[in-house]
């Protein structure tokens, strides 16, 4: 196998990173789980719960993560059921199994490309003049699916469910393992993420950052790689799936550890 004895950084946040850490595990390489984001919860939970209550009165409600998902569906399904005429989009297989698990299906979601883009590409999403939509989201983030949305005359609400921040992780163990030579790969599935994880392996650790293979499954996060330096950048397919494909054909072309 030739991901076997791999040393591979898995970014994604605590709780989000099982799924990929196991397919990881399965094809013999270690995963090293370092979050570079932490989700947290709301200090005031008012427009969430105000939105569960006027669920009804939208056609559709978009949730643009999984972490959207667990923390909106949290709040609404312990008030409510959920409204059988409310069609529900979303972006990436991660989200559809997530709202399957909340026993929702049937869901619009972009089957290639896992991103806005692709999503407001969907037959459902261009033709939205007069309808009401309710975007389930992380406090900031891009304005481009409700700008879109609202350009094409639909009527948009979005509904923060959760905070971002960056966690407090003692980058040592990362550090040994790049002063030995054993840090084979670095998977970065965020534009923020990347940023945070730059900030917080600190300069020792940015100075091998720099030189180890990078994986991304999207090209705004590449373009934030390079940005910051990053010279051994490997684009992926979407998810999971993507990375996975992307670290296996790298790494049967390259023998021997290259990150060191």
């Amino acid at each position: 196998m030739s991901l076997a004895g791999r040393h591979v950084v898995v970014t994604r946040p605590a709780g989000q990173a099982a799924h990929f850490a196991t397919a990881l595990s399965e094809a013999g390489a270690i995963p090293v789980l370092y979050p570079v984001l932490e989700i947290r919860d709301l200090d005031d939970p008012t427009p969430l719960l105000d939105a569960a209550i006027r669920l009804d009165g939208f056609d559709l409600a978009v949730f643009v993560s999984p972490n959207a998902i667990q923390k909106a569906l949290a709040v609404v399904l312990a008030r409510r059921s959920w409204p059988a005429g409310l069609r529900v989009a979303t972006i990436g297989k991660s989200s559809e199994r997530e709202l399957a698990a909340q026993g929702i299906r049937n869901v619009i979601s972009p089957p290639l490309r896992f991103d806005s883009e692709a999503l407001l590409e969907l037959p459902e999403l261009i033709d939205v003049a007069g309808q009401r939509v309710i975007i389930f989201r992380g406090d900031g983030g891009r304005e481009l699916l409700g700008d879109t949305l609202k350009a094409r005359g639909a009527s948009v609400e979005y509904v923060t469910c959760y905070r971002r921040g960056r966690p407090r992780l003692d980058p040592a163990p990362l550090l040994k393992l790049w002063e030995e030579g054993r840090l084979d790969a670095v998977t970065l599935t965020s534009s923020e993420g990347l940023r945070n994880f730059f900030d917080m392996v600190g300069r020792l650790g940015q100075a091998w950052l720099r030189k180890t293979p990078a994986f991304v499954p999207h090209a705004r996060i590449a373009e934030q790689a390079q940005a910051l330096g990053l010279t051994r950048i490997i684009p992926t397919g979407p998810g999971d799936d993507g990375l996975m494909t992307g670290l296996v054909q790298y790494f049967a072309s390259h023998g021997n550890p290259t990150a060191n």
